[in-house]
């Protein structure tokens, strides 16, 4: 016998075997820092690996510097060239500084002899001679001594600007995560600012969702949404996931998820943080957002 169903409960079975819609859709992002070299020259050693897990700090690549420690070596030896020279100018100088101080008492007694008529003028003129020669060969001494401080200086910054390249020639991954590319090999050589490889934290990554201007009252910073992905075999596995950002300008809904229906709507966009538990979510990866319903007040 033919069951008969009112249409009222057939509108009621309906509405329970329809699928709830999530609330936004969006795909997975990750913070990905591309790694450079700082320094020119053949890389003598790289070690990441696509999809190895770097830890911050690890040295991960090496720039040969045969070359800038052979600079490094020929500046020290300039540079102690430059301070045996400031000190024999030092010790030029103290011998002259006692010889002019000779000159200005023979000078000076010499004018008083002149003046008593006990000395001739060329006695007078040759001691003012001697006296007025120490005088200038002092100030010589003292601009060479100054040449050779200034060339001490110059050394000394030289040095510190070659054992800063080397420095640089040592790559030092700035971020833990796992390396997403490579973009060289070992043997290679590179130049300043060139890219090495491609790295990211996956433990924790961001949604970027877009809702409607209606849903904005639902959602706050720091609120606590539902994140759901394909687990494969067509279910579904839901994920808590913290709203980190909420945009302040509406934007119409961008192509890639946007539907018919949907094609002319404003949305804001959103970051939502979802913790990567057992490496679940992948980079680019499509989720959906459930957000929580909101009881209207009586």
């Amino acid at each position: 016998m033919k069951r008969y169903w009112p249409p009222i409960i057939l509108v009621a079975i309906s509405a329970c075997n329809r699928e709830k819609q999530p609330d936004a859709y969006g795909n997975m992002e990750a913070t990905e820092v591309v790694v450079g070299s700082q320094a020119s020259g053949q890389l003598a050693s790289f070690t990441p690996i696509e999809g190895q897990v770097v830890s911050s700090g690890a040295v991960t690549a090496l720039v040969d510097t045969t070359a800038l420690a052979l600079q490094l070596q020929q500046v020290i030896a300039q540079r102690a060239t430059s301070v045996s020279r400031v000190g024999e100018v030092e010790k030029q100088v103290g011998v002259l500084e006692t010889q002019r101080a000779i000159a200005a008492r023979v000078y000076e007694r010499t004018k008083r002899l002149f003046d008593q008529q006990a000395a001739t003028a060329q006695q007078l003129d040759q001691a003012e001679r001697d006296y007025r020669t120490l005088i200038a060969q002092i100030e010589a001494a003292r601009a060479q001594e100054k040449t050779a401080a200034q060339d001490v200086a110059s050394s000394e910054a030289r040095a510190a600007q070659i054992r800063d390249q080397i420095s640089k020639a040592r790559v030092v991954n700035p971020v833990s995560g796992t390396v997403l590319a490579t973009y060289v090999e070992r043997g290679e050589v590179v130049q300043p600012g060139q890219p090495l490889y491609r790295i990211a934290n996956l433990d924790t990554l961001e949604l970027r969702a877009y809702i409607g201007e209606a849903q904005l009252s639902q959602l706050k910073l720091g609120q606590v949404v539902r994140v759901s992905v394909d687990a494969g075999t067509g279910s579904r596995q839901t994920i808590p996931g913290t709203v980190s950002w909420v945009s302040s300008q509406a934007e119409f809904t961008p192509t890639p998820i946007q539907t018919r229906d949907e094609r002319s709507n404003l949305v804001y966009a959103v970051k939502i943080r979802v913790a990567n538990r057992g490496g679940v979510l992948k980079i680019g990866m499509p989720a959906d957002v459930e957000l929580p319903t909101v009881v209207a007040r009586r």
